[in-house]
């Protein structure tokens, strides 16, 4: 005998035995998520905002949109890609604090690069599903500003055997996204279209306020450099908006700019990324409440979404871009669903060529993947960006009476992630 439950089938042989484990599935709910504005890296509103700061607004905003007594809460696991500097230490635990939660309340960081903020929510569901957690915090941040400048560290960062043995592991991600263009022969023309589209989308999104919902304000002291002068000055300023946004790009100024590129592994100059086509480095932070479903109803609450799954897949470090082609087809199999049962795609711009090949590769519809643009109209704040994809969608799913989203991305180190919620 089977029994399908939540796109997964079950095989036993007593009825029983089903209705019993029926009864007593948990299920991890998302009640709320809060979000800061993304600012730009080294000149934006942020870059002088300690990690801790961000994320712990993100937090502390997201707990009082659940209603939840701070002391409620079980755990904060928290993702950041560059864990040293303001985000090394346990950065969640530190946020937490940062956020008024009582030393009562545990924390832990994980670091699954790009993809790390929805690994931290997939995390702190299975926390409530499998542990016996009834309320938990997924989210993710990344102060580039302050991690990646002159003082970050580089000694010692590579092992001399995979050096050797596996140096393409060592690839920056820019020279990934060349090798992903060339390779699979998706043109600069093409590259650049798919960035205008992720501008207008965003712009558009922007003026019709699709994120207002997800986005709480952050007040913030701004360094300035004055390069003529040579003096740094500090100003006070209220970020109400992601401020990546180019809404008066055009395809014409895409192409004119020139690749970034250059003294690589394989590759000596660039002939495809450039400023337009790539995500943008960018500061901010943002954070989920997960309640057991129960207790969500106890509670009166009315959840955005359900968790329902979690794929992760390798692939060859050199084209590190394509990683959601493997861990997509993971995920649907493994939760008994095809790509025409999903009504809502996000897909990381880390670069326009990759997200293409994805794209097309996995035949994900253009008009329900990244809807309201991505990481190259938004910016990409790397241990934030899977977070953000999450409570995005979701609020965009129940506009749009979506009933199943996909949020994938690629993964430094050749990976890709992929997770599936279901929308209420």
């Amino acid at each position: 005998m089977t029994l399908s439950c939540y796109g997964k089938v079950y095989s036993v042989t007593n009825q029983i035995k089903i209705t019993k484990e029926i009864i007593l599935m948990r299920e991890a709910v998302i009640v709320s998520t809060a979000r800061t504005p993304i600012g730009k890296a080294y000149r934006g509103s942020f870059n002088n905002t300690h990690a801790q700061t961000l994320a712990g607004h993100a937090i502390s905003e997201a707990v009082k949109r659940a209603k939840v007594e701070p002391s409620d809460i079980d755990d904060v696991i928290l993702g950041a890609a560059a864990q040293q500097g303001t985000q090394q230490g346990n950065i969640a635990r530190q946020s937490l604090l940062r956020a008024g939660l009582p030393t009562s309340v545990a924390g832990m960081s994980i670091d699954r690069q790009c993809a790390s903020g929805m690994m931290a929510i997939a995390t702190a569901a299975k926390q409530i599903i499998d542990d016996g957690m009834n309320v938990t915090v997924g989210g993710g941040v990344e102060s580039v500003s302050l991690v990646r400048n002159e003082n970050f560290r580089t000694d010692n960062a590579r092992d001399p055997w995979l050096v050797s043995e596996i140096p393409d592991l060592y690839m920056t991600m820019i020279e990934t996204a060349e090798t992903v263009a060339d390779r699979y022969e998706i043109s600069r023309e093409r590259q650049d279209e798919y960035a205008l589209q992720s501008q207008l989308r965003t712009a558009l999104a922007q003026r019709n306020g699709l994120m207002d919902d997800e986005i709480v304000p952050l007040k913030s002291t701004m360094k300035y450099f004055d390069r003529e002068n040579k003096t740094e000055t500090f100003h006070e300023v209220n970020l109400m908006k992601d401020e990546g946004n180019r809404p008066d790009t055009s395809l014409e100024g895409l192409l004119a700019l020139k690749p970034v590129f250059k003294d690589g592994i394989h590759i000596n100059e660039g002939s495809y990324i450039t400023a337009g086509n790539a995500s943008q480095l960018s500061d901010g932070a943002s954070a989920s409440i997960l309640m057991e479903s129960k207790e969500a109803e106890r509670r009166g609450l009315n959840p955005l979404g359900v968790y329902r799954g979690m794929a992760v897949a390798g692939c060859n470090p050199d084209e590190m871009g394509i990683g959601p082609v493997y861990a997509v087809p993971k995920l649907l199999k493994n939760n008994g669903l095809k790509m025409d049962d999903i009504d809502l795609w996000e897909l990381n711009e880390a670069f326009a060529s990759q997200v293409i090949y994805c794209r097309d590769r996995l035949g994900i519809p253009n008009e329900i993947l990244n809807v309201n643009g991505g990481g190259i109209s938004i910016g990409h704040p790397f241990g934030m960006t899977g977070a953000r994809l999450v409570g995005h969608a979701l609020i965009e799913g129940k506009r749009r009476n979506a009933k199943f989203i996909v949020c994938t991305m690629c993964v430094g180190g050749g990976m890709g992630a992929a997770g599936l919620f279901e929308v209420l």
